[in-house]
């Protein structure tokens, strides 16, 4: 069975960077694509970022050119750099690994935006 650990999210004022990591334990045979999403208080959850088997990305368009998304095969780990954040950044952010065996996420990290 194939778990998420996900860290990197606290507190930062506006303007700030902050790295998420998602480290996926277990196999991750047949892998389709790794996602962030983002969940803020009273709205639906909106994803963030997509980086596919094949390398290919893509990005929400509230945070273009401001977050990047990328991974490292051999540690089986997704990252989520996010530059400039901004207030409205502010939200639980989650990973997901989708692949042939399963669809996995995390349990989520709290990313608070504020001066």
């Amino acid at each position: 069975q194939v778990q998420l650990v996900e860290s990197g999210g606290g507190l930062v004022q506006p303007g700030g960077s902050l790295r998420l990591s998602c480290a996926a334990s277990g196999s991750l045979f047949g892998l389709v694509a790794m996602y962030w999403y983002r969940q803020a208080p009273g709205k639906q959850r909106e994803l963030v970022a997509v980086i596919t088997s094949g390398g290919t990305t893509d990005y929400a368009d509230s945070v273009k050119g401001r977050f990047t998304i990328s991974r490292v095969n051999a540690k089986n780990t997704v990252y989520l750099q996010m530059n400039s954040l901004k207030p409205e950044d502010t939200a639980v952010y989650s990973c997901r690994i989708y692949a042939a065996r399963g669809d996995y996420w995390g349990q989520g990290t709290q990313v608070t935006v504020s001066s």
